[in-house]
């Protein structure tokens, strides 16, 4: 119930200030208007009107100040200057030098800057609040063996939802009845839909569903109709948790964002301290005080760093929302800023770089044995075992020889060395190379130890095959890399990151084997948590280190680095809320597109600073030099859009290869 009714808060927020947006833009055409009749009228009627003149000036003051004021006086409050200060005094010294005129451009200009601005801004928000409207408002579930239409808040964890062809997903759950593909790239970023079939009911309650049974709130279902057991609330879904992490993103500020509010702190008394002496320059210079004084309100406008002030938020927000709509959940501006800055990255091994799931890969077979025999032989027994080795030999060995030839019984488990059954009234044993070793069962032959060990060596899990005393062979398992891992690296070193490696608990053997084959530089291996905590210290040396990994075992490693990067996070609470930035989907492709949208938004926001310094470091000495207040606020204004415009590329940002 709360939760709803922080979402409709939320939603309040959002339209209010959508609402507020709006009467800014009219109050500032407002006070155009009257700015414009003020104008025209002593124009028209030459030697009349000027008392109707000063009262549309008057007016237009009013319009073109209201917001600003309302905001210095909060401020004021609580004893902070702010750059709408300045455009306020700056104004109010135009109108007692009595050019009303001028005053009321400078806040015609400043607050139909301030509303632009804040359109231009609304839109990186916008691109936030598209996220939330992705999921239907209502769901067809099934109960009691009927079907009926509910609100989505009303879903209970249990619950069955139907969902025919073309329509949105509106819960997170498991398919327990259906085939259809899925287009999950508005929550995981992933460029094609995902095949989706049903889960077996032994694994329904399992902690670790594997992708193609898992569905999401908010991605858009094929041609096929399915039937969704709800894992998660409406409120805790990954869209919804996505939607309020994004939000509070926009709070947590970035190195630069900090910088310039500590500059603007230290900038805005030194600028009315400026203008103060400059309205003295009558004592030494030939002008009168209302020439100095006018000159001292120009430079008021000239140095309100007002452009400084949006230059970085409005480049963090449109990154962030960027990095949203592909996929990415970046947790605020200091993340995305130091991604953009690192040259190093260390990836976790299991389920990072490799499918986090063994394959047979490899076989050796001993003298007068057929490949079919031995996997024959292994299939029978190793089905009868709960074993993920033994899962991933049956499964593999089922698709190579097409059917099972050999049926067996008789199974017992030898903890921690193998498994034996019986086939064909035969005794076979399977299990590690060093249960072999003719104690109390018969040593392998020289060739197939020697075999055996070359594999091991490549970083392969052997399994030994024995029957009646006959040994047929072994078997080689291993996590075999993702296809994409090379790839990604080599993007990623393109994109300027020069060192990669990997952290793993698995030995040394294996993980040399992984690193070689994606392309790392380096592997480090049999590495305890604690180990990896205290590798990335030292691997931060330098611009500092990420370190990408699945957000759970790894969360010690993620959390002592620069950025930690979580995979797969639109399935895992812990990825969600242990990262710094979270790859939604589980595909490492995004981790280019993440590092390349960060580089673009650390480059956006330098060249922002320095358009906004370098027009305030040209305004300045054009002002005491005679620049007067209309033509500084029209430059002044022209570089605060200028800057929100650059940022607001981000929005667009393509990535040169790669998915997004």
């Amino acid at each position: 119930m709360s939760s709803s009714h922080n979402d409709d808060h939320a939603h309040s927020d959002f339209f209010n200030g959508l609402l507020a947006g709006r009467a800014e833009l009219v109050f500032s055409l407002a006070c155009g208007v009257l700015l414009l009749v003020g104008w025209i009228v002593p124009k028209v009627f030459a030697g009349s009107g000027e008392m109707f003149s000063l009262t549309c000036y008057v007016m237009a003051y009013f319009f073109g100040g209201y917001y600003a004021l309302r905001e210095v006086v909060g401020k004021l409050v609580k004893g902070q200057f702010e750059i709408d200060f300045l455009m306020l005094v700056a104004a109010t010294g135009a109108a007692l030098l009595g050019e009303w005129a001028e005053g009321a451009l400078l806040l015609f200009l400043f607050s139909i800057g301030h509303s632009l601005e804040n359109y231009a801004m609304s839109r990186a928000r916008n691109a936030i609040t598209a996220l939330a409207k992705l999921a239907p408002e209502t769901a067809r579930i099934r109960r009691a063996g009927r079907e009926e239409e509910i609100p989505v808040a009303r879903l209970g964890l249990g619950d069955i939802v139907i969902v025919r062809s073309n329509e949105r997903l509106a819960a997170d759950g498991v398919v327990i009845a259906g085939e259809s593909s899925v287009d999950q790239a508005p929550i995981t970023g992933e460029s094609v839909p995902v095949d989706k079939r049903p889960i077996p009911v032994a694994e329904q309650n399992s902690d670790n569903v594997p992708s193609e049974h898992r569905v999401y709130a908010g991605s858009i279902n094929g041609s096929g109709s399915l039937e969704i057991k709800v894992t998660r609330l409406a409120s805790e879904t990954a869209l919804a948790r996505v939607v309020k992490l994004v939000s509070e993103a926009e709070t947590r500020q970035s190195p630069t964002q900090s910088f310039t509010k500590k500059f603007e702190k230290i900038f805005v008394p030194a600028v009315i301290l400026l203008a103060l002496v400059v309205s003295f320059s009558w004592l030494v210079f030939d002008e009168s005080f209302s020439e100095s004084f006018y000159r001292s309100m120009a430079v008021l406008v000239a140095a309100s760093p007002c452009a400084l002030a949006i230059a970085t938020p409005s480049a963090v927000l449109s990154g962030v929302a960027r990095a949203a709509r592909g996929g990415v959940l970046v947790k605020g501006g200091a993340p995305l800023e130091s991604l953009g800055a690192l040259d190093a990255i260390a990836f976790d091994k299991t389920g990072t770089l490799t499918e986090g799931r063994p394959r047979l890969v490899d076989i050796t077979l001993n003298e007068r044995v057929s490949e079919d025999e031995l996997l024959g032989i292994a299939l029978a027994v190793e089905a009868l075992s709960d074993h993920p080795l033994a899962r991933a030999i049956a499964r593999d060995a089922e698709k190579r020889l097409g059917s099972r030839p050999f049926t067996a019984e008789k199974f017992e488990s030898l903890t921690g060395r193998g498994v034996s059954a019986s086939v064909n009234g035969e005794t076979v044993i399977i299990g590690k190379p060093s249960m072999f070793d003719g104690i109390d069962t018969p040593e392998m032959p020289s060739k197939l130890a020697a075999d055996v060990a070359d594999m091991v060596a490549k970083g392969q899990t052997m399994m030994v095959v024995l029957k009646a005393e006959r040994f047929l062979g072994a078997i080689g398992l291993m996590d075999t890399p993702r296809p994409e891992a090379g790839p990604v690296i080599e993007q990623l070193r393109q994109l300027g990151v020069s060192r990669m490696m990997m952290i793993s608990g698995d030995n040394q053997a294996v993980a040399d084997t992984v690193a070689k084959h994606v392309g790392l530089d380096v592997a480090f291996g049999d590495m305890m948590p604690e180990d990896k905590v205290r590798k990335i210290a030292e691997l931060s040396a330098g611009r500092g280190v990420a370190m990408v990994g699945d957000g759970v075992n790894d969360a010690p490693a993620m959390a002592n680095a620069t950025v930690g990067i979580a995979m797969g996070a639109a399935g895992s609470d812990v990825a969600l809320e242990t990262a710094d930035v979270a790859l939604m989907g589980d595909d490492l492709r995004t981790l280019p597109f993440a590092v390349g949208l960060s580089r673009s938004t650390r480059r956006i926001i330098r060249q922002n600073l320095w358009v906004s310094l370098g027009i305030v470091a040209v305004l300045i000495p054009a002002t005491l030099l005679g620049l007067g207040i209309g033509p500084a606020v029209f430059v002044h204004e022209g570089s605060t859009l200028l800057v929100v415009g650059n940022a607001l590329r981000l929005l667009a940002y393509r990535p040169a290869s790669g998915s997004s």
